[in-house]
């Protein structure tokens, strides 16, 4: 790691504290003038094909892109950490808002399923992130994990959706941390909110209160990740303690009547729920962001990310089946449901105890998700894709001030004017199309190494990924429209076996994990795929409009500013050590010299371009 002048090489530069300069927020050629940056725009085509063939390396992301930041991180956390920081960013706000809204409109009891059937699919989701975090523990998570399969132009969409489930996220969770707040004042929820009239609905009613919750929050996040690590250990036992109360009062109440009719919506409705209860699963991606302040990876990790899934969904599935043996499903409230369950069976006093454990679970939530985000936003900005001036790392505190900060007013901001139910859906799409994507980046990695798959089994590879995800969304397709319908299933469904087995049976694996890895290669991560783009098949019109919009802004910003940046770093890097850049296919280069050519710069952190 050698020491840079901060020219767009992005090499190491050590700073003092967190500097605000020109340099530190557009320091690439391209941006040196106007005439510079004319000349940028004229190339964006010959960039752009570039950069979506660009796939970087396990040891860029590890070494010369973590070092941008100028300071590193500090390794301070445990896989016991890890399990309570991915508690305490999963029970939230989810579980005690969502539920009584989709249970009264759109599953009934049968909500427990739906808990199951999202369960699953983050489980799935649980795996690729874990084989990716050890393989790879960097600050930038599922950003870097498809930077380096899927290519610069891929990672930077996702990294958009990324940090909009984030902003999402806070917005909603601080915006239910209100409502519940008025509720153990004994207040109506939208006490503490100023209506606008001269808003428009649905953005109407201001929230100060969540603005004030994010403050805090952000002032804590950027003091130290291991006293948020502490805070957090504290907060989320004082949580546990609160939903085992839930359980165990609730079920004294229990009457097995209320449970029929069970499955009153059908099978559409437990689909249509579990779409929408994804929400409660969002945050534990944020545990992977923070590889790179673990003490042992390969260990931590998948005791981390996989042990606090199980324990989240196992709450989950026993709250929902407690709420259902207490009230018949149509009387359950949509907004406090479990405070209004109490005070229906007569144990008005519990909903306090209720209210303070929601309060509990949404702070550690936004705690942790506050942690994530900004670790997310420091690796996006190390690769120059947005300012690098994000990316720097306080000397003192070893944490990224400045992304925290960016973040958290970009959330206070959305948290102020949205609400809760426009948030909650466009969450649920960024979310699966983020996790459906880093399981097709697992499969790229699992069946292609450059310079060693053959021409033929990466063709292979491709064809089979088009047919399972076209399979995929062919069936979300079909049952988005088709009411009763079973005719198209039996023609998608098989495609997608199909294509799966082909992969198993007659294209053979490129890479073995060294420390961890996803079981049942390839169906786990195919059946991710499935699922996730089946439930995103299950979410409203409008939600997809918003994300279309996003996607779109997302594309402008990177035409105009961060595919130039980027360009510029990937080309200062090539240009100061150019044996390390590695081009597949280019100066007549064969498979067989291009496995000769990653041989002798193996162990390297350059880019390599994928054409």
């Amino acid at each position: 790691m050698g020491t840079g002048d901060g020219d767009g090489g992005g090499g190491l530069v050590k700073r003092r504290g967190c500097s605000c300069t020109k340099e530190d927020f557009f320091p690439e050629e391209s941006f040196k003038s106007w005439a510079n940056y004319r000349q940028a725009l004229r190339e964006t085509r010959t960039r752009l094909r570039d950069r979506v063939t660009a796939r970087s390396l396990d040891r860029t992301e590890l070494h010369e892109v973590r070092a941008r930041s100028g300071h590193e991180m500090k390794r301070n956390l445990s896989w016991w950490d890890l399990i309570w920081f991915g508690i305490g960013a999963v029970i939230g706000a989810g579980i005690f808002v969502l539920t009584g809204q989709e249970t009264n409109e759109d599953v009934g009891p049968a909500v427990v399923l739906s808990y199951v059937v999202s369960g699953i699919s983050a489980m799935l989701s649980v795996f690729c992130y874990t084989e990716f975090a050890v393989e790879i523990p960097v600050a930038g998570g599922s950003f870097a994990y498809l930077r380096v399969e899927l290519g610069d132009f891929v990672a930077f969409v996702a990294a958009g959706n990324i940090l909009l489930e984030y902003v999402i996220g806070g917005a909603a969770v601080a915006r239910s941390w209100t409502s519940y707040f008025a509720t153990l004042l004994n207040r109506e929820p939208d006490a503490f909110r100023i209506h606008v009239s001269a808003l428009a609905n649905d953005y109407n009613l201001l929230d100060p209160i969540a603005v004030a919750v994010i403050t805090i929050v952000c002032i804590v996040a950027v003091l130290s990740t291991k006293g948020t690590s502490r805070f957090n250990y504290i907060a989320s036992i004082i949580h546990v303690a609160v939903i085992l109360f839930i359980i165990i009062a609730g079920l004294t109440k229990a009457d097995s009547k209320n449970l029929k009719p069970f499955t009153p919506y059908g099978v559409r409705g437990i689909f249509k729920a579990s779409a929408v209860l994804f929400f409660a699963y969002v945050g534990f991606d944020a545990v992977s962001t923070m590889a790179e302040e673990t003490k042992n990876p390969a260990r931590d990790i998948p005791i981390g990310l996989v042990g606090s899934m199980s324990i989240t969904t196992l709450a989950y599935c026993t709250l929902a089946l407690t709420l259902c043996l207490m009230q018949p499903y149509k009387s359950i409230d949509v907004n406090a449901a479990f405070s209004v369950a109490f005070k229906a069976v007569g144990m008005d006093w519990a909903k306090y105890i209720v209210a303070f454990g929601a309060l509990k679970g949404m702070t550690t939530v936004l705690l942790v998700s506050a942690v994530g985000q900004a670790r997310y936003l420091t690796h996006i900005a190390r690769t120059h894709m947005v300012p690098p001036w994000l990316a720097q790392v306080h000397s003192m505190t070893g944490t990224p001030i400045n992304a925290t900060i960016v973040m958290l007013c970009a959330t206070a901001i959305i948290a102020l004017f949205t609400d809760l139910g426009i948030l909650s859906k466009l969450l649920s799409i960024s979310t699966l199309f983020i996790f459906m994507l880093v399981a097709v980046a697992l499969l790229v990695r699992r069946y292609y190494v450059s310079g060693e798959t053959s021409n033929t089994n990466r063709n292979k590879l491709v064809a089979c990924i088009v047919l399972m995800l076209a399979s995929s969304i062919a069936t979300a397709t079909y049952w988005g429209l088709s009411k009763k319908g079973w005719i198209g299933y039996v023609v998608t469904v098989p495609i997608w076996f199909l294509s799966t087995l082909f992969l198993w049976k007659l294209v053979p694996q490129a890479r073995t994990p060294k420390l961890w890895g996803v079981p049942m290669v390839p169906w786990l991560p195919s059946l991710s795929i499935a699922i996730n783009i089946f439930l995103l098949g299950s979410i409203d019109a409008k939600s997809f409009m918003r994300f279309g919009i996003w996607t779109a802004f997302l594309l402008i910003y990177y035409f105009f500013f961060g595919l130039h940046a980027s360009y510029d770093t990937a080309m200062a890097e090539a240009a100061s050590q150019p044996m390390k850049r590695l081009e597949e296919g280019s100066d007549g280069q064969d498979s067989g010299n291009g496995k000769a050519a990653e041989e002798a710069v193996k162990g390297e952190g350059q880019e390599q371009l994928l054409t």
